[in-house]
């Protein structure tokens, strides 16, 4: 594995776009495991040490196991670390990530169809089962988002994280396993997500995030079950709305534009 050079970045639409770190990593890794320098089995270093050895961010490192994972490659297992399952990604994987690469609105709109039925008692679960240790890093992950937000940085890999560790902080690593394999389609928000937009990229579109954020924070930190599961549904309804909002304006734009 080497250390990854700075990102590189490219002009388009006039908008600065930044090559993802985290594809490095999975670049890098693949490519240990087609080499055979790895073998299927093998426990990989851990979140600081794979940071370390690519000098990224743990935050870019979990992005960049969440690919492995939604690609059949690799497996999180609560408490023991992450191991290699295979060396090509699974027929399932391809296939989803083909469906998913058109961007269309509509697939973001399933996948928030599909998180808002996890996520809602995944909040629930987390608000009564989480240690101190979790508590903690679901409050880490909500300062990381915020302070990438305040840096004008992309925000998506930080978003994940902040949902991924409410996931774990039910004790059931199933939870963690879905939301996995939904991997970088889990969040619409960021510049490298196939789903983003000009309104969704927006620093007011990720300050509301923020506050929905907070609300399911302070839920899980009160230990109000009910109350979670009512930030996160709020949460994840109202990204619902906003997209089918876009929606309505590019329809209402097109027949302004044609009945001039």
């Amino acid at each position: 594995m080497k250390n990854s050079e700075t990102a590189s970045s490219v002009r388009e639409s006039g908008t600065v776009r930044r090559q993802k770190l985290s594809d490095r990593i999975v670049v890098s890794l693949r490519q240990d495991f087609l080499s055979g320098q790895v073998d299927i089995g093998h426990k990989l270093p851990t979140e600081t040490q794979l940071a370390d050895n690519f000098d990224v961010s743990r935050t870019v490192v979990r992005e960049a196991i969440a690919t492995l994972v939604a690609d059949g490659l690799v497996e999180t297992r609560q408490g023991a670390g992450i191991f290699v399952l295979g060396h090509q990604p699974s027929a399932a994987s391809i296939a989803i990530a083909a469906k998913d690469s058109s961007g269309n609105i509509s697939h973001a709109l399933n996948v928030l169809e599909v998180r808002i039925a996890l996520e809602m008692e995944s909040a629930a679960l987390a608000a009564t089962r989480r240690s101190a240790s979790q508590e903690a890093q679901i409050q880490e992950r909500f300062f990381e988002f915020e302070h990438l937000l305040k840096r004008g940085q992309p925000t998506g890999a930080a978003d994940f994280a902040f949902h991924r560790a409410i996931a774990e902080a039910t004790n059931n690593a199933f939870y963690v396993e879905v939301l996995d394999s939904l991997g970088s389609r889990t969040i619409p928000c960021d510049v490298t997500s196939p789903y983003a937009t000009e309104d969704v990229l927006s620093f007011a579109y990720q300050v509301g995030l923020q506050r929905e954020h907070l609300a399911i924070l302070n839920a899980i930190s009160a230990g109000d079950a009910p109350a979670a599961r009512d930030a996160m549904r709020g949460h994840l309804s109202a990204s619902q709305e906003r997209y089918r909002q876009r929606l309505f304006e590019r329809r209402t734009r097109y027949q302004t534009d044609h009945e001039a």
